[in-house]
């Protein structure tokens, strides 16, 4: 049986090298050498070069997101008093974009929290409801040693989400009672860009221009908040201000407008108002 399969390939072959012979000619050998360069120009041609990596970028971040109290079930999974959890929306938004991720609990040890912190190239502060005790606290001694990284000249970017944002507001004011009350729970929402205000270096930089218009019309973004801070009270605010430019505001139910994204000035901080990664 095998001797009967191996019949019709032997057969191409023996006609593959009776056509090569009889093409065939002796060539010198600078003939051949130019016949070799002919064939290796020819397949760069058609074989596309992939970019030589700059030594400079990480391709694979590690992104530090710091842990909300609970178990993000209302204590249905666990209702131990230590308990705290990652929303998988967090770790998908961030792995999305290529980048791993550690978790940073916030009641560990905190000489173990700051060893982890630095093992990652950025933090996410997600959405949630603490906004007192230990978490508080963690959050802003987070923050302020990211201050300090990129105060060293180490770019070490935040992003803060909903809660976060929140948090942010009430660490860089000092006042803990600067945050107003909106009606903005599971709501899609637009968000309104600041008049003169540029998205080049902010996060919308590389939105095509058709979303960019889009989201000022129609409700593509999720908004889960009961407070927030408005425009007025925010510039208001000598600390805020000089921190934070406002780039995109939105309404509430009640068509009450708040700030809905920030970014720093001076250091690779942006807060949402908003879920992005939602």
């Amino acid at each position: 049986m095998w001797g009967y399969l191996w019949i019709p390939i032997l057969f191409s072959l023996s006609k593959e090298f009776s056509s090569v012979e009889a093409q065939s000619k002796i060539l010198l050998p600078s003939q051949r050498q130019r016949q070799q360069n002919d064939a290796v120009s020819s397949l760069s041609v058609l074989v596309p070069r992939c970019p030589v990596p700059d030594s400079k970028l990480n391709y694979r971040p590690v992104i530090g997101i710091v842990t909300h109290p609970g178990d993000g079930a209302s204590g249905r999974l666990n209702n131990a008093t230590n308990a705290s959890y990652i929303a998988a929306s967090y770790v998908k938004f961030v792995e999305s974009a290529g980048a791993r991720v550690i978790p940073l609990i916030y009641n560990e040890p905190e000489d173990v929290l700051f060893e982890k912190l630095e093992l990652v190239n950025g933090v996410l502060y997600t959405g949630g409801w603490a906004k007192d005790g230990l978490y508080y606290a963690i959050v802003e001694k987070v923050f302020k040693k990211i201050l300090e990284k990129n105060d060293a000249g180490d770019h070490f970017p935040l992003y803060a989400h909903c809660l976060g944002f929140e948090l942010l507001t009430m660490i860089i004011s000092k006042d803990k009672n600067i945050l107003e009350s909106f009606n903005a729970a599971d709501q899609a929402s637009t968000l309104q860009f600041m008049e003169n205000t540029s998205i080049e270096g902010t996060v919308f930089q590389r939105f095509p221009p058709k979303l960019i218009k889009k989201l000022s019309t129609d409700c593509l973004v999720m908004q889960n908040h009961h407070y927030g801070i408005s425009p007025e009270t925010l510039r208001k605010n000598l600390d805020l201000s000089r921190f934070f430019k406002m780039l995109t505001t939105s309404a509430d139910e009640d068509n009450k407008v708040y700030v809905s994204t920030v970014q720093a000035y001076d250091y690779p901080v942006t807060a949402f108002q908003w879920h992005p990664e939602v």
